[in-house]
Formats: C-alpha cells, sequence, structure tokens
C-alpha cells in the first residue's frame, strides 16, 4: 500500500503543477491579448506586446498559443479586460499588491477580498500599500551568462540603474519606462534573458517565520488561484532555513 500511496501522492503534484501550469499560460496568453488589443498586434512595434510575448517564451508558452492571443486581440469578440490593482495586508503585517484583469469589476473585488479576509488579511484602499514598493524593470539572467563584472558592464551600457548578481544568476533592475530599451541592449550583449518583465519593489521588508510564511503562502497562492488575477507580490523576506522548511512539506 505504501508503493500506492506514493504513486497517488506523485500523481496528484503532477496534477497541481499541470493545472498551475495551464493557469500560467492562461494568465500570460490573456496579457499578451491585452497588450495587443491597446496597441499595434506587431510585437516589434508594441513595447508591451513585445515584453508580454517574451514573458511567455521565456515560460515555455507554445508559440501557437502565443498566436492565437495576437488573433484574438484583433476580432470584434475579444473580452473587454479592465486593468485593476488592489492593496492589502496579510498574516504579521505584509503588504500585499494583487494586479488583476477582469471583466467584471464587482466579481473580481469580491472574491479578493474575501480571499484576505479568510486567509488571515484584509484589503486596503488603493495606496494603502503602494509606497511602499517601486515600479521597476526586472531582467534576469543566468550565472552562466558572464562573471559579475562583465553583467554590470553591460548593464550600465544599457542605462540599467542595479546589478545583483549571486551564484543563482543575475538580477538586473531599471527603470519601468526604460524596461523595452534596456532589455533589447542586455539581449545584444547577454543574449535571451530568463525573464522580462515589469515588478513591484519593495523598499523595505519584512522578516518572516515558518508559521508566518506558511500563512502568507496559503493567502498569496489562494490569490493567484484566480483567474482574474495576474500577479501577486508581497514585501516578505525568509531566511533559507524557513524557505527549506516550507519546500519540504
Amino acid at each position: 500500500m505504501a508503493g500506492h500511496s506514493k504513486w497517488a501522492n506523485i500523481q496528484h503534484r503532477k496534477g497541481r503543477q499541470d493545472a498551475a501550469r495551464s493557469k500560467l499560460f492562461s494568465k500570460l496568453a490573456k496579457e499578451i491579448t491585452v497588450a495587443a488589443k491597446m496597441g499595434d498586434p506587431d510585437p516589434d512595434k508594441n513595447p508591451r506586446l513585445r515584453l508580454a510575448v517574451k514573458e511567455a517564451k521565456s515560460s515555455s508558452v507554445p508559440k501557437d498559443v502565443i498566436d492565437r492571443a495576437i488573433k484574438k486581440s484583433q476580432g470584434g469578440d475579444a473580452e473587454n479586460y479592465e486593468e485593476i490593482r488592489y492593496e492589502g495586508y496579510g498574516p504579521n503585517g505584509v503588504a500585499i499588491i494583487v494586479e488583476a484583469m477582469t471583466d467584471n469589476r464587482n466579481r473580481t473585488a469580491s472574491t479578493v477580498r474575501s480571499t484576505f479576509s479568510k486567509n488571515g488579511g484584509n484589503l486596503g484602499e488603493t495606496g494603502s500599500v503602494s509606497f511602499m514598493f517601486d515600479r521597476k524593470g526586472q531582467v534576469i539572467y543566468p550565472a552562466d551568462a558572464g562573471d559579475a563584472d562583465d553583467v554590470m558592464m553591460a548593464a550600465i551600457e544599457a542605462g540599467a540603474e542595479d546589478v545583483e548578481s549571486s551564484e543563482d544568476g543575475h538580477v538586473i533592475w531599471c527603470a519601468d519606462t526604460d524596461l523595452n530599451e534596456v532589455s533589447t541592449k542586455l539581449e545584444e550583449q547577454l543574449g535571451e534573458s530568463e525573464t522580462t518583465k515589469l515588478v513591484w519593489r519593495p523598499q523595505t521588508t519584512t522578516e518572516m517565520d515558518l508559521d508566518g510564511m506558511q500563512k502568507l503562502m496559503k493567502l498569496m497562492d489562494a490569490l493567484d488561484d484566480d483567474d482574474d488575477v495576474q500577479n501577486v507580490t508581497a514585501n516578505f523576506e525568509a531566511s533559507d532555513e524557513v524557505m527549506e522548511q516550507l519546500g519540504s512539506e
């Protein structure tokens, strides 16, 4: 029976991974459709669409899914999505920003508010936590893209603001309005990045213990599970030990 239980557990996890992958593809495709509808359907002429396509490719979204999403934007039956940002607090006072795209503002607001309250958090007013974050462009390269000095030089020449290099890779930061230009110049020097996207970068972080992280992850996972939610960001920090314990559960 032990073998059977283990197999059932593996199947369950794989099912969850497949579902998460499918949901991620759907969210990335939605961003592509909205970007293409708001501007030119040609990525070379539409910076937002170019970044959306790049992010989708880095997450292994199939080309036909990307092409369908762009084509959908040009059809008369394309949904009219509204971009909305929600802000609130999670366990231990962690600040959380939720970015959503929805065709029904009331439905999304109700779901997000309910998810916060059911998981030990509370939804605040717009602007209640975003002042604790900076809107930035983020480009991530693997460690083998070059040593720290080479990447730093490439980043400076591309117009980036900051670089964080470690054995895990290189995180390059730039002004949100410069992301398209910076990422294009970096590609010329370093090749394809792992990810290129706009993010909320916390100015300060809240240190979390294992119990706090378990509660926070439950809330963030529940928020991210909503089809209307595109991104969830929080200003938490946790030790390697806590993250390892969290990962082994």
